[in-house]
């Protein structure tokens, strides 16, 4: 999707403003001292950060006027909460609360029949999630919702899982220029007669990881985490999470 050739919800993205870091900081100060035109200003200033984040939802067949709009709630949201005194760029705050906003507006409208109970308890989690973002600063990770609803862990992660849309076998999970890593790419097939061989493979490779591939992949695939939830436990980028966890999975798989 380019800027420069797509108009949406009949704003032609050509003609978008871009704020500087310095700026939003101005306008978030301004904007809580009363001044109603900052905030108006800072929506408008961020607004190429909300069609790049839906651009992460382009393959999913939805309406990108509906996600746009969607976006721009997850965007307001953040800057009327965003506080000014934690050493955070306002983009690193923002794009998980457009993130989380877009994927609870897929979850309402997912076809998929969720016992009411489930529902419930997923919604509860959720709001605790975005309340300790905002307390936090960062995501928080499944033990620490689970203790805010009095829950089990492994009850409070089936039911976060139970109203995620769908995913194509063939969604890229990652990708660094070269080869692409599919949906497809991290099932593994439970129905080979060696499986305890290929378990006896799987510890020795993972015997051969280094501590901190070991950690992610842990975290990621035993503990349920996401990458940003890593990211935050081990303090590197998401992007190197990413990057970590894909050499981890090829060593594995040419071990196996």
């Amino acid at each position: 999707m380019l800027y420069n050739k797509v108009e949406i919800c009949g704003v032609n993205t050509s003609n978008l403003k871009v704020l500087s870091e310095s700026e939003k900081m101005r306008l978030l100060r301004e904007m809580h001292e009363g001044n109603a035109y900052a905030r108006e200003e800072l929506v408008n200033g961020n607004l190429r950060l909300v069609l790049s984040v839906i651009q992460r939802f382009t393959q999913r067949g939805e309406n990108l006027d509906d996600l746009f709009q969607v976006g721009c709630i997850g965007l307001i949201k953040a800057i009327d909460n965003f506080d000014t005194s934690q050493n955070v760029r306002f983009s690193t705050y923002a794009v998980p609360m457009i993130i989380g906003e877009i994927r609870r507006y897929l979850r309402d409208n997912n076809s998929i029949r969720i016992s009411r109970s489930m529902r419930d308890v997923a919604y509860k989690a959720m709001q605790v999630k975005e309340r300790l973002t905002n307390e936090q600063l960062r995501e928080p990770t499944i033990e620490e919702i689970a203790r805010e609803i009095n829950l089990p862990k492994e009850e409070v992660v089936l039911a976060l899982e139970s109203i995620v849309e769908p995913v194509s076998l063939y969604e890229p999970v990652y990708s660094d220029g070269g080869d692409t890593i599919y949906v497809m790419d991290q099932v593994g097939d439970h129905n080979d007669d060696k499986n305890w061989l290929d378990e006896i493979a799987l510890k020795e490779a993972i015997r051969n990881l280094n501590d901190r591939e070991k950690r992610i992949l842990y975290l990621r695939f035993f503990k349920g985490m996401t990458q940003i939830e890593v990211s935050s436990e081990i303090g590197i980028s998401q992007a190197q999470v990413s990057r970590l966890e894909k050499g981890a999975l090829d060593h594995i798989k040419k071990q196996i």
